[in-house]
């Protein structure tokens, strides 16, 4: 079986992984900036990124998961100059910038639970670390690499020669690109605050050697990945609209601080569009998660997400949506009709045995290929069919394949692709619902009309409920229905 490929943005390539130390990762990523609800380009993101962090750990890795909380020190230009983005949103709420950070790095954490999206293993706070953040300035200072102006630490770009290396812009290139006036305190107009001083009225400061001030956002993802990772670590991940300038600048900060790599392996996420544009507060085009629960499952919208590969961009809409809850929909139902089956013998059913370890193999297979979770639900429903099959001739049902089978599905679907609820029932009690009560009143009558030869009347109910996606299959243990 092949080994475990990522694709490394720093390469552009894919990669095989070696972790820095043997069964062990580091992951990193981006956790977000609380002055809003989460909406469905973070649902991306972090579904992403908890199926990596599933992955490792079946395939028997110790993972520890960093994600940081940034709290304070990103200004709405995603640059250095404005406002900050808690302080403005504080302003409109009237409430203090720590309440706009509390009240919604919970609302975060309710919606990733909601999307079955695991907790990270620590979750530090930007306004946790603020010694750490000076000390890293002050270590920039010493090594040449950065300047002080009236209280701002600004990054040389210059001074660091492989600034550029991961999004392939260079500091010449950029002169000509910087989107507001150029700041005549910089040398360089793509140079970077690493500690920016506090204008008057700025509620959210600290001191520091330069006076009053709060830290560059860019520094502070540095300084939590590095203090609970070390460095270098292994993988560093986030949205791909945070690989210039945040990226490049951690890593340019990072190596000319402490003379080695920074990350190993950087992994960028695409993100989810809205008719081809990105979705995002920005542009007002966003669904939060909790607008989009309140219409569709969140298992459904986490079917979604894994829908497209984690690098590729995922275009929203209503239909897309409806085609998750239908495909999920019908693995859970599956999955309970294998639940529910009663093995007619002891043993095992060596044919289905070989069903079950090839369908491992090839999930493990398209899952090395850098976390491909679109082929892995392809595996998955195939496999599902196969199980159909399978039960469908309950007489050859053998006790030992029937626990195989559901075990398989459990740690392929439930704990790697996380597709189902911690609790079974929440599945069963669903699947035997009012829906399943109808159609099997439907199934009831169109054997009796098939009983009293009434074929006609009897194929148009199965004809009508073709129409709606749900297909009836008679078996020599009778009629069952599943989604399409």
């Amino acid at each position: 079986m092949e080994e475990l490929k990522i694709y490394n943005t720093l390469t552009r390539k894919k990669e095989v992984f070696t972790p820095i130390q043997p069964k062990f990762v580091g992951i990193y990523v981006c956790g977000p900036t609380v002055y809003g609800h989460a909406h469905l380009g973070h649902a991306k993101s972090y579904i992403s990124f908890d199926i990596i962090v599933r992955y490792f750990r079946y395939l028997g890795y110790k993972v520890r998961y960093v994600q940081n909380i940034t709290d304070v020190g990103h200004l709405v230009t995603d640059a250095d100059e404005g406002e900050d983005k808690i302080v403005k949103q504080a302003r409109l709420e009237q409430l203090e910038p720590m309440e706009i950070a509390e009240r919604y790095t919970r609302s975060y954490f309710e919606d990733m639970d909601m999307l079955n999206v695991l907790r990270p293993d620590i979750s530090p706070r930007a306004s946790g670390h603020i010694p750490e953040q000076i000390e890293l300035a002050q270590r920039l200072l010493e090594k040449g690499y950065a300047y002080e102006v009236n209280g701002n630490v600004y990054f040389d770009v210059q001074k660091f020669k492989e600034y550029g290396k991961l999004s392939g812009r260079k500091p010449d290139e950029l002169a000509a690109a910087v989107r507001i006036q150029p700041n005549p305190e910089k040398k360089h107009p793509a140079d970077f605050a690493v500690w920016k001083r506090a204008e008057p009225g700025h509620i959210m400061q600290w001191n520091s050697p330069w006076g009053r001030g709060y830290p560059g956002w860019h520094a502070e993802c540095s300084v939590m990945s590095t203090k609970y990772l070390g460095q270098p670590f292994d993988i560093h991940g986030g949205g791909i609209e945070n690989m210039f300038p945040h990226h490049e600048c951690e890593i340019a900060q990072s190596e000319a601080a402490f003379d080695k790599p920074f990350v190993k392996y950087w992994m960028h996420n695409n993100m989810v569009t809205v008719n081809g544009q990105k979705m995002g507060k920005s542009l007002g085009n966003f669904i939060t998660i909790k607008n989009a629960v309140k219409k569709y499952s969140p298992l459904a919208i986490r079917f979604f997400v894994l829908s497209s590969h984690y690098r590729s961009p995922l275009d929203f809409s209503d239909q897309a949506l409806e085609a998750a809850e239908k495909g999920l929909a019908r693995f859970h139902q599956t999955f309970v009709r294998l639940l529910k089956a009663k093995p007619a013998q002891d043993g095992k059913d060596e044919n289905f045995e070989k069903e079950i370890d090839s369908y491992r193999r090839k999930f493990i297979e398209v899952m090395n290929d850098d976390f491909n979770t679109p082929n892995a639900l392809a595996q998955l429903f195939e496999f599902l069919k196969e199980i159909n099959i399978w039960l469908d001739h309950g007489k050859d049902v053998a006790k030992e394949t029937h626990k195989k089978a559901i075990k398989i599905i459990d740690e392929t679907a439930g704990e790697v692709l996380g597709l189902l609820p911690e609790e079974y029932s929440e599945i069963e009690a669903k699947s035997s619902g009012d829906v399943d009560l109808i159609i099997q009143i439907l199934i009831d009558v169109r054997a009796a009309l098939r009983k009293e030869k009434n074929f006609a009347l009897a194929d148009e109910i199965r004809n009508r409920l073709s129409e709606l996606n749900i297909e009836l299959k008679d078996t020599p243990q009778g009629t069952i229905w599943e989604y399409r």
